[in-house]
């Protein structure tokens, strides 16, 4: 069966977005689903490349509009995937790619089911987990605690997922990864 929206899932740190951008670099005719969101934007980061930067109060409205196909409050801000985006991708035949946290990818792989193929993506241990979000540097000690806490229950969840691949060595991993996508998608 031919799935053309191609979801990514990890815990934060676990390597979705790496994995995504190497994706999308060789498979370049495929869209990348843009998430809103109610973050404030990092350094180097782009509206509508990384995420659609939404106030508080935008995000809010096209929720009770019924605008997104999942959101979710994660660490004090809204996440949400726009059904716009997703019937642009259908609509043209297109494949799409996503990189979203795991309630997401269960919320897509319900409204979707036909379509989705969804991989979760483990990192080996929580220790290295910890070790690659206190190198990102972009979180507090705190921060870093919450998101190794939704680690253990976004792990408790990837059973629910088509597979699971364990990103010890990147290269080895999106190999793994590349050939599920190929496979999902013929």
């Amino acid at each position: 069966m031919k799935r053309r929206l191609i979801v990514l899932s990890s815990p934060s740190g676990g390597g979705k977005s790496t994995i995504a951008r190497k994706l999308m670099k060789d498979y370049p005719d495929m869209m990348f689903s843009i998430s809103a969101t109610t973050r404030k934007r990092r350094p180097k980061e782009t509206y509508g490349i990384e995420y659609f930067f939404l106030s508080r109060e935008d995000f809010l409205r096209k929720m009770k509009n019924g605008e997104f196909v999942e959101c979710e409050k994660i660490f004090g801000n809204y996440y949400g995937t726009l059904k716009n985006e997703i019937r642009k991708a259908l609509d043209i035949g297109c494949a799409m790619l996503f990189d979203i946290d795991v309630k997401g990818a269960l919320s897509i792989k319900r409204a979707f089911p036909n379509d989705a193929l969804l991989i979760f993506i483990s990192p080996p241990s929580i220790e290295v987990l910890r070790q690659r979000l206190t190198r990102r540097g972009t979180e507090s000690e705190e921060e870093i605690n919450s998101r190794l806490q939704r680690a253990a229950e976004e792990m408790s969840l990837a059973g629910e997922f088509d597979f699971t691949v364990v990103n010890d060595d990147l290269e080895m991993t999106y190999n793994e990864i590349l050939g599920i996508v190929e496979g999902g998608m013929e």
